[in-house]
């Protein structure tokens, strides 16, 4: 008989000014998907978290963290309700609630299983996220796309990038969209890998365009035939830290990176770090905790 997986769908009926907090709290107990809904004057913001990983005492300390925060923003007190569906419930649930969602000036983001308006003049980038990282409603993936279309927009596009931690492909797929030539994308989970490779045939690219690479950042060097333009990189602080003295081996001497999934109280630890490495912090870009870092190599770093 087969073992079917079971999650705890949590939604929060809360006031539109709490939503990105409730996301943030969610991310940090390590939700496997999100999504929201606008009902009447409020919104029911829904996450969903493998059983085994969270307790009903991890449930009921998430529901006081989120009625705190409502309270330290004088904001209504929020209705918090859980309970346990099984893996082809979460998978309804998911597609049913997630729309397409405009990203930054370009982008609008779009489940596979959906058409985008027809009115729409967007960049539509197609996802099936599956339970990889990176579905658009994430702050850092936000900051990330915008950094990208920034970047892409008003500078030259035949550049070619390394997306450390790929998950889902999003930020990879986003930049050959805006022009990009082409995009190393590596993760560890070959869940991630697997997901980011049907993304790249849902959104008409090619391997040559997109090489999904199992690894890091040394997988990604022994990949590249000549050092890439710029890093996209948007996973733990702990992880970029340990990249940061060998990210300008990826890089040419102008080479630039936009790193994210870096909470803001960690910021300055980070930034030292690049410093001290031949970087420069041009931007720091901030989304409620989260914030990302647009750097770029220093005429001085470019020498080590």
């Amino acid at each position: 008989m087969a073992v079917v997986n079971t999650w705890w769908e949590v939604k929060v009926l809360c006031d539109p000014a709490l939503e990105d907090t409730v996301f943030w709290r969610f991310d940090s107990f390590g939700s496997q998907g999100t999504s929201t809904q606008q009902r009447g004057s409020s919104c029911v913001v829904q996450a969903y978290f493998p059983q085994h990983r969270l307790e009903l005492l991890d449930l009921s300390a998430l529901a006081l963290l989120i009625k705190q925060d409502a309270l330290c923003s004088d904001l209504v007190l929020p209705r918090i309700s859980w309970h346990l569906i099984d893996e082809e419930d979460w998978s309804k649930s998911w597609k049913d609630h997630w729309q397409p969602e405009p990203i930054g000036d370009r982008f609008l983001i779009t489940p596979a299983w959906l058409e985008p308006p027809a009115d729409n003049d967007r960049l539509v980038l197609r996802l099936d996220p599956g339970v990889a990282f990176g579905t658009g409603n994430h702050p850092t993936t936000q900051l990330c796309l915008e950094s990208l279309e920034m970047r892409l927009t008003y500078e030259k596009t035949d550049v070619t990038i390394a997306d450390i931690g790929c998950g889902s492909g999003i930020l990879s797929i986003g930049a050959l969209l805006l022009g990009a030539k082409k995009a190393y994308a590596a993760d560890v989970d070959d869940l991630a890998v697997h997901s980011a490779v049907g993304n790249r045939a849902l959104n008409g690219l090619t391997e040559e365009q997109l090489p999904l690479i199992h690894g890091s950042l040394d997988a990604i060097a022994q990949a590249i035939d000549a050092p890439v333009d710029g890093i996209v990189c948007n996973i733990l602080a702990e992880v970029i830290m340990d990249l940061i003295p060998q990210m300008h081996t990826i890089v040419t001497a102008d080479g630039w990176g936009i790193l994210s999934g870096i909470l803001l109280d960690q910021s300055k630890l980070v930034a030292d770090t690049l410093e001290q490495h031949g970087w420069v912090v041009a931007t720091l870009w901030r989304r409620q905790e989260w914030c990302c870092l647009n750097v770029r190599r220093s005429p001085e770093g470019s020498q080590l």
